[in-house]
């Protein structure tokens, strides 16, 4: 299963970048809009911005589009959510992130804090299995020897 792979092998950095994504999707949750247009603005801003940081950070060419794909999703991806973000709870009352509703800031603390016990569960089994493939491949080396 790659996506268990992928997050077993997340350093803290990467870890911290899909909390932010995780609260922006739980306060998304309370405080959704479907007004089109709010969501247009957000795609251009998205766009725009990501066009530019694209520009900032490297040369545009087909070896850079098929080499770090992910990296140049987050330059695009950012932008729109900070700006769909930060629409969705104009005038609500929130201090930077946090909602001005404890429970809210619970449920996105906790679905943070769920994901990390999940890359550090995944990371444990994933040495553990490294462990006992070393193992097995020491004991099949010992038996060929003899």
């Amino acid at each position: 299963m790659k996506v268990l792979s992928y997050f077993a092998q997340l350093n803290a950095a990467k870890q911290l970048l899909w909390c932010y994504l995780i609260w922006y999707g739980v306060m998304c949750g309370f405080y959704f809009d479907p007004e089109l247009a709010l969501w247009g603005r957000s795609l251009g801003l998205g766009g725009v911005v990501g066009f530019a940081l694209m520009l900032s950070t490297g040369p545009i060419s087909l070896s850079r589009l098929g080499s770090e794909p992910w990296q140049l999703f987050r330059l695009f991806a950012c932008p729109f959510l900070v700006s769909s973000f930060s629409s969705l709870i104009k005038d609500k009352g929130f201090l930077l992130l946090l909602s001005p509703h404890a429970t809210q800031n619970w449920v996105a603390f906790a679905s943070c804090l769920l994901f990390v016990a999940l890359c550090f569960v995944l990371k444990k089994m994933a040495a553990e299995k490294a462990t006992a493939e070393s193992h097995l491949d020491h004991s099949t080396d010992a038996r060929v020897v003899s």
